[in-house]
């Protein structure tokens, strides 16, 4: 887990230099530095800041620019088309809830050809092509890795493993040299956490995103065998297929467990194809015997997987055989709700053509498994013990109330957090991310004590129109702006409606109504000048953004170009000619 974001964490890092000075005389590093309150600060400082930026939609933005300048694009429109329907899958349809200081997920498919996937604090996911290729755009095997990784983010495990890191990196620098934290040398610092953070997944961390992603992944319909699938073949990619220290660390001895890495690939396939077994009501089992993999209903053998060659293909058959018959336990209380019935081969036939069970019928049916499964099922429920589903049901409910618990924390959130929420969408509305913003904004408003409302629906409005619905987007402004005509940024955001409505003439005059309250807003002026300038009305657009220019103290970025050179051609050379040397 992890690729650095340097800028970002440069400025994580400055936060450091707050620290009360501590001299170190011991020998143990970590434990001297602990109780010297210098580290432990470190540590909650750090932590507060990584988590401010996991709630700063610019900062969410910067790291996905950043992740795609140092590891590149995917440009293979399959696999990004693969990564986008499972995580739209995952956020629209699996049971979890973002907390309130958490964005919505974004995600992005890289360049890299090493096995891996990462969560950064911000909840934006990196995906490396080399992992959609290891395991062969498998929906389910990569499902239940995203899903993984996103418990890392609503955890935010991610948030603590950077500020552990750079404690702990800190509390190393300042013992090496016995000097205090005023006078650490940040650029070696930087070098040192970007190491840490590599091993700062721990397993407890590890073993509750796997145990976690595994619910949301299911509860999305995916089958309940890609967890233990894609650990099967992650298995074999560390045992034959790579050396390569930096991607995970593998253990000399079978089993053997740390606290500072991911744990063994073995155990955690055990221990998912353990959730698998739970998920069945106990019914259905995974046993790896040699190189083949046996499903077993209630101890009775089912089918055996034994593909020659590479293991983890008689692992992948087995788990989503049994996947398939873990969904209808787990589904079905009853045989009869399987539909077993006659084929029009003379065998037998059940379920439907659910793409969950799609391996468990074409086995069954290659290898005429149909009256066989039949029969165990019958039996299975008929010997089920009257407590096991109602134990399960119980622990999906106890799952659910903390779900529901993170969501009340929202609905209950403090003024100042019920209002982030409202600056996050109206930030995602200026990236263009309208369906993002809508997350956002919905959050807003359920907030209990949101204290503006008048301005949600304003930004809600933008963000309608940002992904086409333009009816939807009038009605919210106009609404917006009879709540609260006092609210410049409600005419602002009915101007923007209206502009992208082609709605001109209307969109100018809000902006006219917005100066009205407050004549020196850079931002009414960007708008003014921007739709001056489409319609082809220079002279007014140079007006517009002269003032704009005026009022920024000549921050030429805020200007276009073309006007910058009118307005201050000095500032228009200097940006053109930094532009040609970064382009070099």
């Amino acid at each position: 887990m992890i690729k650095i974001f340097t800028k970002i964490l440069a400025a994580i890092i400055l936060t450091v230099t707050l620290l009360t000075p501590l001299k170190v005389q011991a020998v143990d590093a970590w434990a001297i530095a602990a109780q010297g309150l210098g580290v432990y600060a470190a540590y909650r400082s750090t932590l507060s800041s990584i988590l401010a930026m996991g709630n700063d939609v610019t900062a969410q933005m910067t790291v996905k620019r950043q992740d795609e300048k140092a590891n590149g694009v995917d440009q293979n429109p399959h696999d990004v088309e693969v990564v986008d329907n499972i995580m739209n899958r995952l956020v629209n349809s699996g049971e979890y809830e973002l907390r309130v200081n958490s964005l919505p997920f974004i995600w992005n498919v890289n360049d890299s050809d090493k096995f891996n996937a990462a969560c950064y604090p911000m909840n934006y996911i990196t995906v490396n092509k080399g992992l959609l290729r290891t395991l062969n755009g498998d929906e389910n095997a990569i499902a239940a890795v995203l899903a993984h990784e996103m418990i890392h983010g609503i955890e935010q495990h991610s948030a603590k493993n950077y500020a552990q890191a750079i404690a702990q990196s800190l509390a190393a620098t300042m013992i090496a040299a016995n000097i205090d934290s005023r006078n650490v040398d940040w650029s070696k610092l930087s070098s040192m956490v970007n190491y840490s953070i590599a091993k700062s997944i721990n397993l407890p961390a590890e073993n509750e995103a796997d145990v976690g992603g595994f619910y949301i992944m299911t509860s999305a319909g995916f089958n309940p065998g890609g967890g233990a699938a894609a650990m099967a073949r992650m298995d074999y990619y560390m045992r034959y297929e790579t050396n390569d220290f930096l991607e995970y660390d593998p253990h000399d001895k079978p089993n053997e467990q740390t606290m500072s890495d991911h744990p063994d690939t073995e155990v955690r396939e055990e221990n998912l194809s353990k959730l698998l077994t739970a998920y069945s009501m106990n019914h259905v089992t995974v046993e790896k015997v040699d190189r083949k993999y046996k499903v077993f209903i209630d101890g009775k053998e089912i089918y055996t997987a034994a593909i020659a060659g590479e293991t983890y293909k008689s692992a992948e058959k087995a788990y989503y055989f049994a996947g398939g018959l873990a969904k209808a336990f787990h589904d079905y209380t009853k045989a009869d709700d399987w539909n077993f019935r006659e084929g029009k081969a003379g065998d037998v036939e059940f379920l439907t053509d659910d793409k969950v069970f799609n391996e468990l019928r074409e086995i069954s049916f290659s290898q005429n498994l149909g009256a066989k499964i039949r029969d165990a099922v019958i039996t299975a429920y008929q010997n089920e013990p009257a407590d096991v589903r109602q134990k399960y049901l119980d622990e999906e409910n106890k799952r659910k109330e903390y779900w529901e618990k993170i969501k009340a924390e929202t609905l209950s959130a403090n003024k100042n957090l019920a209002k982030k929420l409202r600056i996050n969408a109206d930030a995602y509305n200026d990236y263009g991310k309208g369906e993002l913003a809508l997350i956002e904004i919905e959050r807003a408003l359920n907030a209990e004590k949101q204290d503006d409302v008048a301005e949600c629906l304003a930004i809600r409005g933008r963000a309608k129109a940002i992904v086409g619905d333009y009816d939807g987007a009038l009605e919210d402004v106009n609404s917006a702006v009879e709540k609260d005509p006092s609210n410049l940024f409600n005419f602002l955001n009915r101007a923007d409606v209206r502009h992208m409505r082609g709605e001109t003439d209307e969109a100018l005059a809000d902006i006219e109504k917005a100066l009205a309250i407050d004549p020196k807003k850079v931002v009414s002026y960007q708008l003014q000048g921007n739709i001056y300038d489409e319609l082809g009305e220079k002279d007014k657009a140079e007006e517009s953004f002269r003032r704009c220019y005026e009022l920024s103290k000549k921050n030429p970025r805020s200007i276009p170009a073309e006007y910058l050179e009118r307005i201050d051609p000095a500032a228009a050379e200097k940006i053109r000619k930094a532009n040609e040397k970064s382009d070099s």
